[in-house]
């Protein structure tokens, strides 16, 4: 018996029997319900990708869920294909055999018969095809007799055992096949109405040709079997399995959410427990039960916990003690200090009568317990500010007439070391709630700390505002500072170059007290500096206490050609004022670049 086809060409024509459906394009604009379906899909991709990135347990149960998928796909594809091809095997060598032997029977008989007349004739075709009718009620048969398209003088026309059974509905292939040869063939098909009732069901059909009397003229005589009950098996096999998967990768995300849950949730909590300890919460602990890892590892978080809360609080008591230590020093060396000033001025009135080592000896004691006396100042300065003493006193300044006050104060210094002071600003006025003092005595530290190391090159003093703020940068092209340095430019005591000689000698602590002053005001003080191109200090004040800043209205460094130049007044002379004492030079002096 011959063939035209494949076993497994049935099994896809059977999954391929639906007709194919189509539903009305939308070009135009996309509509009101439209936008509002993908806005929801937006949110919810947000949504979705939010929970991937900040939750370890979400990710580990999709991926979990989505391998699981994949894999149910694969086994579940594999299990579909088994089965598939087991059944209709089994089945069609039964079809095969049974076609077989009802289109041989039948060949003989219409090949053996003495059927002259066409009424004869057409009752044995009748009759034949009636016969191959098979009652199955797994695959019911059912037959057709087709004139050849060859035979123009048949007595016969198209004959079928069904109601509404035509021959168009036979697999073109299959037809070719038989009217090219005389074996039996066979194809698989589309019945469209089946006895049953079933649309587009699949089928079976086996073809081959027999001659009819008296000419022995050939015609086509098919059956075919009809398979929709084994298709309905294999959807509700298909079903059982999809179920199945379905179930199954439920029951297998809740024991992954529950078990990472597990391993997740102690994590969780201990990060927890770790941003409140970072919070300054010192006695949070965390809940330890049970003897597993994740009981040992709360176990040594507590552990770990405690052993810093101690270390924090002997170090803060160590500070405590630290500062309540400067603090009392300070104050009582103020009325011994304040004694040997007194006899360190009147041998400095007096130095003119001693010989000229005394007389060198009576300036440095007086020079050295200047110095001696800012030092202490700063020292309770920082004293107060460690102990939060410091108090604002806010009202209207105007920042040009600080600034304008604290470069006449260093002027004597700016013409000893041969640099001049420019104020580069557009602005006549400029006012902001703050305490004048401070903001006089950070100026004063930022112009003497550009003086001294400013190498007899120019300093600037830039002033600009916007409607929220204002601000101070004092500019200068010495030496320079590296963006590390500029970092610690703030610290306590720091040098950039310990080494260096200093023409004021200050105590290291002006720019750290013009930190904290800038920190009551709410303000920023931010340093910039390259070497070999200058260093830059730039002081942003809010025009209201209590407003945040967002943006400074000047740049770091600022650019001299961004606003009009004015010299501040008496640039460049050289008047001869009386030289000025160290401590004016080196009033809340800081730690320099």
């Amino acid at each position: 018996m011959g063939a035209s086809t494949t076993v497994e060409e049935v099994v896809d024509e059977v999954g391929a029997t639906a007709p194919a459906t189509t539903s009305p394009s939308n070009d135009g604009p996309a509509s009101g319900p439209a936008q509002g379906v993908l806005g929801g899909a937006r949110t919810a991709y947000r949504t979705v990708s939010r929970h991937w990135r900040r939750s370890l347990q979400f990710r580990t149960v999709v991926a979990t869920m989505l391998l699981t998928s994949v894999s149910f796909v694969a086994v579940g594809g594999f299990l579909s294909n088994q089965i598939t091809n087991a059944l209709y095997d089994q089945r069609f060598d039964q079809f095969s055999a049974e076609a077989s032997d009802a289109l041989d029977d039948e060949k003989a008989v219409f090949r053996n018969s003495s059927a002259t007349d066409t009424d004869t004739i057409n009752r044995l075709v009748l009759d034949s095809v009636t016969q191959l009718v098979g009652t199955d009620s797994d695959a019911p048969r059912q037959s057709i007799l087709v004139p050849l398209p060859t035979d123009n003088g048949s007595v016969v026309s198209t004959t079928t055992s069904q109601a509404g059974a035509t021959a168009r509905m036979l697999p073109p292939d299959l037809q070719a096949a038989v009217a090219d040869g005389e074996e039996i063939y066979w194809a698989p098909m589309v019945i469209p109405v089946t006895e049953s009732g079933a649309t587009n069901a699949p089928g079976l059909a086996f073809g081959t040709q027999v001659t009819l009397p008296p000419e022995q003229n050939p015609v086509a005589l098919y059956v075919y079997y009809d398979l929709s009950t084994m298709q309905s098996t294999l959807d509700d096999i298909h079903r059982v399995l999809w179920l199945a998967g379905v179930v199954l990768l439920i029951v297998i995300g809740a024991i992954a959410w529950y078990v990472t849950r597990s391993v997740v949730r102690p994590v969780s909590y201990a990060a927890s427990v770790s941003e409140k300890l970072a919070a300054g919460e010192l006695q949070e602990r965390m809940e330890v039960t049970g003897e597993d890892e994740v009981a040992r590892l709360g176990a040594s978080f507590n552990h770990m916990a405690g052993s810093l809360q101690d270390q924090i609080t002997q170090l803060a008591q160590l500070s405590q003690m630290q500062q309540r230590f400067v603090s009392d020093v300070s104050h009582e060396l103020r009325t011994p200090l304040t004694t040997v000033r007194m006899a360190a001025e009147v041998l400095h009135d007096a130095r003119e009568e001693f010989n000229p080592i005394n007389k060198r000896s009576a300036e440095i004691l007086f020079d050295q317990v200047e110095r001696f006396q800012a030092l202490l100042a700063d020292l309770l300065e920082i004293s107060r500010f460690d102990a939060g003493a410091a108090v604002l006193e806010a009202e209207s300044v105007d920042i040009v007439q600080l600034a304008q006050h604290a470069m006449d104060g260093a002027r004597p210094l700016a013409e000893r070391l041969g640099s001049d002071l420019v104020i580069v600003s557009g602005e006549s006025m400029c006012i902001v709630d703050a305490d004048a003092r401070r903001i006089d005595r950070i100026l004063r530290n930022l112009i003497v700390n550009a003086l001294e190391h400013g190498e007899g090159r120019p300093v600037e003093v830039h002033i600009a505002s916007n409607p929220e703020a204002v601000a101070v940068a004092v500019r200068d092209h010495g030496i320079g500072m590296t963006p590390l340095q500029a970092s610690r430019a703030f610290d306590r005591f720091w040098r950039a170059d310990p080494a260096r000689a200093r023409t004021t000698g200050g105590s290291g602590l002006g720019l750290s007290i013009a930190m904290e002053d800038a920190r009551l005001h709410s303000a920023w003080l931010e340093a910039w500096g390259e070497p070999a191109a200058g260093a830059c200090f730039r002081l942003t004040l809010p025009r209201h206490q209590g407003t945040d800043l967002a943006c400074s209205p000047l740049a770091l460094p600022p650019s001299s050609a961004s606003v009009p130049q004015r010299a501040a007044q008496g640039r460049g002379t050289r008047a001869h004022a009386p030289e000025p004492r160290p401590q004016d030079d080196d009033e809340g002096h800081g730690s320099g670049h």
